[in-house]
């Protein structure tokens, strides 16, 4: 579409596409350039090799606290705004390719992050916003816990977000009521799987008493259960629908709602080669067959029935 309407102007084509499939990319996509990775450090290299137009980085790819807001004020409005506080993450799941996408993790100071929240209300009214991070709990008594404390004592009412989960066994007491006291709206826990005594393939962030203990953290601080959902995998290598079932189940019985999240299977990640053997689409052909709509992995025939059934049960 972009060479129908510039058909002179060179396409560089970055992103996660190109980072987990390169091969793919530089084979089918077009473009004329593929950058695999993070782009800040040769971005202007590139406009430079095509334009001859030079100019230097205004910030240090390698400090997080250095980077420019996003340009979300092109918006003609800004309903709400997304934060990252940091970059990467400590846990090695065999479902996720977040260590392999980010292999330099980073973090930006507490500071720079109420900064930025302020940044955004002040000149643009938003009060929800939108954390990001893989590991936004990680280190909290650094991290997490000043940047709450920092925006608590900005005295603003703010609404925020936590669609990308947040690691329970770090929802301590303090935690917890810090969250809420600061306005933390929607609370998302990465669960996965309730089946903790066989989770060993996939991960090792939790265990059911510090599931149990984190979700008695969040309703003592006052959270209620339209707030707190926990997401559960859907379709994995292996998996059986009674298991997804069992786990609805158990967190149901604890008060919060279970959200589904259907497994996309990802090259570079250490499930991708027991994805590509369970799975009846060849996923190494074509980046395509790895679509979680289709439940690619999954043991059953697919089934909207059976989907429907899943989602009555949450």
């Amino acid at each position: 579409t972009i060479r129908l309407i510039f058909p002179k102007t060179p396409v560089v084509l970055g992103g996660i596409y190109a980072g987990l499939c390169k091969e793919h990319a530089e084979k089918y996509s077009g473009a004329d350039r593929v950058v695999a990775g993070m782009g800040e450090k040769g971005i202007l290299n590139l406009v430079s090799d095509y334009t001859g137009f030079s100019v230097p980085l205004r910030f240090d790819p390698d400090i997080f606290d250095t980077y420019p807001y996003p340009a979300f004020d092109l918006q003609r409005e800004i309903g709400y705004v997304p934060i990252s506080t940091s970059r990467g993450c400590p846990f090695s799941c065999a479902y996720c390719a977040s260590n392999f996408l980010n292999p330099s993790p980073m973090k930006r100071s507490p500071e720079n992050v109420v900064e930025e929240i302020i940044y955004w209300h002040k000149m643009y009214t938003v009060r929800d916003f939108a954390f990001y991070d893989d590991a936004f709990l990680e280190d909290a008594k650094n991290h997490a816990i000043p940047i709450l404390e920092g925006i608590i004592k900005t005295g603003g009412k703010f609404c925020f977000h936590t669609p990308n989960a947040l690691h329970i066994r770090k929802i301590s007491k303090k935690v917890a009521k810090l969250m809420f006291q600061s306005g933390f709206t929607t609370i998302r826990l990465g669960l996965e799987t309730a089946a903790f005594a066989n989770r060993d393939d996939i991960d090792h962030k939790v265990t059911e008493k510090e599931f149990n203990r984190a979700v008695f953290n969040l309703f003592e601080a006052g959270f209620d259960k339209s707030r707190l959902g926990a997401y559960l995998l859907v379709g994995l290598p292996g998996q059986t629908m009674e298991s997804v079932e069992d786990s609805i189940g158990t967190v149901k019985q604890k008060g919060i709602t279970p959200v589904l999240a259907y497994y996309s299977p990802i090259p570079h990640t250490k499930m991708w080669e027991t994805a590509v053997i369970s799975s009846d689409y060849d996923l190494e052909v074509d980046p395509v067959f790895t679509n979680n709509a289709i439940l690619p992995c999954q043991n059953e025939k697919f089934s909207w029935q059976k989907i429907s059934y899943l989602k009555n049960l949450c």
